[in-house]
């Protein structure tokens, strides 16, 4: 059951807080600070709605009431609950200025139930997230992890889950998805969360490898086995015996190979090149390709019984175009390292950027996304990566057009949410650069309060200054 307590003097407050709880709960009024301490004294609550009036100010800070102390003062008196301020418009700056105090959330007068509910379903989420999170840390991924389990998008969260699964057995696993989407490092995540994290972790680019040398490389050989060959020398899979072998673009090793391999996996023994001797192995294999393994063995171009060995557990990495909610995850992340790489302080990315980005079909995925990111950082002098550091086919209209066909892979209800969320972001884009960027006019002509303005400007990365 939610307990609320409400800090107000008007009955209107109490009433519109009252509509936007559906679930059980106690509520109680105080209309002054004494009731708020005295209440306080004998009675846990999860939501405050406080009228910042009624907490008190502290000296002036520029010119303005500073309701730091007041609130500090709040947060000591009722741990653990969650602070609604509430204030005249003509009150916003101090109001946003609690909610960087440690408010979780403000409201304007006079108070619509609809922000109200809107509010608590905010809340909740943050909740929700936090939770996700400290089951993450507490129950399964390493912390050095946690950034990269990082995802808005529900295709992810179903990758996460299958690693989750797997990590800890010793089953082979195929990782099957585009140039670029992450494979290299979601094999590592596997390794890393397996029995196996303290013995080797050995990568192998198969098509990186010529034909002639890919057996050598794999199995080793031994001494004059071929022209140049003047001493032993160990295989991959020697080198990580015990521990875990990642061979990227299996599709493309040749048939001798894929022969040797098979006996690994069936009997865990090889030979090396020009050997006789049969050499035990504890290896686990994961693989990854972006080719289609299935055709290639109708094609005759891989054998049907490695496939089936390779393809134990199977997990698809969803191209970026198919997870566009983590674009800007990414975006953050790759800020993150370049600022501590490079020694720049370069915060945030422009709207504009994230929108092309959002609408781009990305052909070299993340990989992609991060050279383009690292060379917009490169050139940027300001604070914001801008369009100008990018090219500009990115922003072209053509491009856009091309790329902004129906995706037939998303359900219609996905379709339909990003649909909404592009025509959102460009009328705003629009309606503030008409208003030169100002509030009140642009949250008028949508016909919405500023608040909903405000809350619907930070969903998408809007700042008023970019439109003065």
């Amino acid at each position: 059951m939610n307990r609320i307590l409400i800090v107000a003097r008007e009955p209107e407050v109490v009433e519109a807080v009252r509509q936007s709880f559906g679930d059980p709960y106690s509520l109680e009024v105080a209309k002054s600070p004494d009731g708020l301490w005295s209440l306080g004294r004998h009675r846990r609550f999860d939501y405050l709605f406080v009228d910042l009036r009624l907490l008190g100010a502290g000296a002036l800070v520029d010119g303005r009431p500073d309701f730091g102390p007041a609130l500090q003062t709040l947060r000591d008196n009722f741990p653990g609950a969650h602070v609604v301020v509430m204030s005249p418009q003509e009150m916003i700056r101090e109001v946003v200025s609690a909610v960087r105090f440690g408010a979780s959330d403000y409201l304007t007068y006079p108070i619509d139930p609809s922000e109200v509910h809107h509010v608590k379903e905010s809340i909740e989420q943050s909740l929700r997230m936090q939770s996700e999170l400290q089951y993450l840390r507490d129950t399964f991924w390493q912390e050095d992890s946690l950034e990269l389990v990082r995802t808005n998008s529900p295709l992810m969260r179903k990758v996460f889950g299958k690693v989750r699964s797997v990590a800890p057995t010793r089953s082979t696993v195929l990782l099957v998805g585009e140039t670029g989407t992450g494979k290299g490092v979601l094999a590592k995540l596997i390794h890393r969360h397996s029995n196996r994290k303290s013995r080797p972790f050995v990568s192998v680019h198969c098509g990186a490898i010529p034909d002639t040398l890919l057996e050598s490389e794999l199995f080793g050989h031994e001494k004059g086995a071929f022209t140049g060959a003047v001493r032993r020398k160990l295989g991959k899979f020697e080198i990580a015996d015990g521990g875990t072998i990642f061979l990227d673009e299996v599709g493309t090793i040749t048939g001798p190979a894929q022969i040797k391999m098979l006996q690994i996996l069936q009997d865990r023994l090889m030979q090396r090149v020009g050997g006789e001797k049969s050499i035990e192995v504890d290896v686990r294999i994961i693989a990854a390709t972006n080719s289609d393994l299935m055709r290639m063995v109708k094609e005759s171009r891989f054998r049907q019984d490695l496939y089936y060995r390779l393809n134990v557990f199977p997990i698809e990495i969803p191209a970026l175009r198919e997870r566009a909610e983590d674009i800007e995850l990414f975006a953050e992340l790759f800020l993150e390292r370049m600022n501590k790489a490079y020694g720049k302080n370069i915060r945030s990315v422009h709207p504009d950027v994230l929108e092309a980005f959002e609408q781009y079909s990305w052909p070299g995925n993340i990989r992609e996304m991060e050279n383009l990111i690292e060379r917009a950082y490169i050139l940027e002098a300001s604070p914001m990566l801008t369009p100008e550091g990018f090219p500009s086919d990115l922003f072209s209209f053509d491009g856009r057009g091309e790329r902004s066909a129906p995706d037939l892979r998303l359900s219609l209800s996905e379709a339909r949410r990003r649909a909404v969320e592009r025509t959102e972001r460009e009328y705003l884009r629009e309606l503030l650069a008409s208003n030169k960027g100002r509030i009140n006019l642009s949250a008028q002509g949508a016909g919405i309060t500023t608040r909903q303005l405000h809350k619907l400007m930070t969903k998408y990365r809007l700042n008023k200054q970019d439109f003065k």
